[in-house]
């Protein structure tokens, strides 16, 4: 692994290198997923178990978690639920295909991405860089504080508040949430989103499914009534739009 040094350079990081924790069982997946990070600049440590996993966190917490659902001692779901009770450290899961259930529950638990196996390391490295690049500290682009809908949404500090209360979300929710908001009444589809937020080309596979679990769990926790939105409203046949 390289060292945790500065890049200025192809690594494009003006702070220390990122540093990912890959959790797998199975050797060859974490060795591999780690040949592909280092080649693209990162540092990364590995745990072959959930338990292991959950101490390597307490101990020195990761920039992003790359974590496999079926582990021993401690499932991936279950410490991704411990995870986000804790913060907002990224998470991307890893899925056996044709398990969607646990693809759902784990992005409702607060997964910011999943990726389906057998899958390729360079579409998960591709997955990595753009998460990061959504939550590394940068200047926002003005207007930098909306109120709006009865949320004050502040785009410098990453916060928002609902009624003066601060409301608890995730990196990807925010964007998501900045994304709307800041277009309002705009109709944007589930692949709109996927490329606004998450950085998705439609070369790669990443599932609207994703998108609608976000959009639920942002109800959840913005709305006054989630099962009649008012917010965030669903356009039939296209996607979601933000009612100011």
């Amino acid at each position: 692994m390289p060292d945790p040094a500065t890049l200025l350079g192809p690594g494009q990081y003006a702070v220390a290198v990122p540093n990912i924790l890959v959790v797998d069982d199975e050797d060859v997946v974490r060795d591999v997923v780690g040949r592909y990070l280092e080649h693209e600049g990162f540092t990364w440590c590995e745990a072959a178990d959930g338990v292991a996993a959950h101490r390597a966190i307490e101990a020195s917490p990761p920039d992003l978690v790359i974590l496999d659902i079926m582990l021993p001692e401690m499932s991936g779901l279950d410490l991704c639920r411990w995870i986000r009770e804790e913060s907002d450290l990224p998470v991307i899961l890893l899925t056996a295909r044709g398990e969607e259930s646990d693809r759902i529950v784990g992005l409702e638990l607060g997964a910011d991405d999943y990726v389906v196996k057998p899958f390729s390391p360079r579409e998960l490295v591709v997955r990595v860089k753009n998460i990061l690049r959504r939550t590394a500290a940068a200047e926002p682009a003005a207007p930098s504080l909306l109120e709006t809908a009865g949320l004050v949404i502040d785009a410098g500090a990453r916060q928002v508040t609902r009624g003066g209360r601060p409301v608890a979300l995730t990196a990807t929710e925010f964007d998501l949430l900045w994304c709307l908001a800041s277009h309002p009444k705009v109709a944007f589809s589930r692949s709109q989103l996927l490329a606004q937020v998450w950085g998705y080309d439609a070369a790669l596979d990443a599932g609207t499914s994703t998108v609608t679990v976000h959009i639920r769990r942002l109800r959840e926790k913005i709305e006054a009534d989630p099962s009649d939105p008012r917010i965030i409203a669903t356009v039939w046949g296209v996607g979601y739009r933000f009612e100011p």
